[in-house]
């Protein structure tokens, strides 16, 4: 029996991680790619804090918490780091991993940081996105007959960072603050709400879930795809030096082999050129000659497949 093999889009930090090894180094876009993906591993790193200080939450009342919450009504799309769910009410995880000296201006409604070195920058102000984030799940609650009252918290992972002011009516604290801020939110709630059924609101919002459309990063970061060095990705020397050699891939530099690379290699077409694929342009990508071979390895893959014979493509599946 032949069983295909399910293949996804890389993660943000995985596609940027692998775009970079297929950019020359001189190339002109290298060191601001490199600034976004040191900014995107923080970011997760700074999740991962969240999540690890969020054993500590404990409340007799049944809760629920979901982390990366993706939501859509209509084309208004949000993403959500984490949305605890309680008797009492909603409460929103905003996460930020921002380092230096944080001053939130209540006169002009901006944001900004002083780095170590002193110099001063202006950022997107946390607060709208969250502001933003409640009314979209008030609305949302509001469709699906959900009654629950809404809040929501801003969490500053960085380990150096330092309020020098705060914003007015939001919630905003530091990583190791967290679930007492999270305790005063919900004394703060009224009393519980009628007929709330956690565990149905929780399965609600997983199956109503949408997964966050990620744009090509040759297209996101404007790219000429044919900027890119082929080859198929060594796991264990980080080159691309793969080559097919006996149902298998070999790699030239330093003899790691592995059946399997090729899928590595599909993903980050996909993740990095676009969301069709042919025949012709995985062998151009992965730098081999074989249509009988790429057409084998494309079949293998639970890929949705679109006209026939040489004028066929293949697509993720939705």
């Amino acid at each position: 029996m032949h069983i295909t093999k399910t293949i996804d889009l890389l993660s943000q930090t995985e596609a940027l991680t692998l775009l970079l090894t297929r950019l020359s180094p001189q190339h002109p876009q290298r060191q601001f790619l490199e600034q976004q993906l040191s900014r995107t591993t923080a970011g997760k790193r700074g999740e991962e804090r969240i999540k690890r200080k969020f054993n500590e939450f404990y409340m007799e009342e049944d809760f629920r918490i979901l982390w990366d919450v993706n939501l859509k009504i209509g084309t208004w799309s949000v993403q959500m780091d984490g949305l605890l769910l309680t008797e009492k009410g909603a409460i929103i995880i905003e996460s930020k991993n921002i380092s230096g000296q944080l001053h939130f201006d209540e006169k002009t409604g901006e944001f900004s940081r002083v780095n170590l070195a002193g110099e001063r920058s202006v950022m997107e102000n946390p607060k709208i996105q969250l502001r933003k984030h409640i009314r979209f799940l008030t609305h949302y609650f509001k469709m699906k007959k959900i009654n629950l009252p809404i809040s929501g918290l801003i969490v500053f992972t960085a380990k150096d960072c330092e309020f020098i002011s705060k914003p007015h009516g939001v919630y905003v604290c530091k990583t190791y603050q967290m679930i007492e801020y999270l305790l005063r939110i919900l004394q703060a709630f009224p009393l519980e709400a009628e007929d709330c059924k956690l565990a149905k609101i929780q399965k609600m919002i997983l199956t109503t879930q949408t997964p966050y459309e990620q744009t090509p990063l040759c297209s996101y970061y404007f790219i000429d795809p044919k900027e890119l060095q082929s080859g198929i990705f060594c796991s264990s020397c980080q080159s691309l030096s793969m080559q097919r050699l006996n149902k298998s891939w070999l790699c030239k530099n330093c003899g790691f082999q592995n059946p399997l690379a090729h899928i590595l290699a599909i993903q980050e077409y996909f993740s990095f050129v676009e969301t069709t694929i042919t025949n012709q342009k995985l062998r151009a990508f992965c730098g081999f000659e074989s249509r009988s071979v790429a057409t084998r390895l494309l079949c293998q893959l639970d890929l949705k497949r679109v006209g026939q014979s040489k004028s066929r493509s293949y697509q993720l599946r939705k």
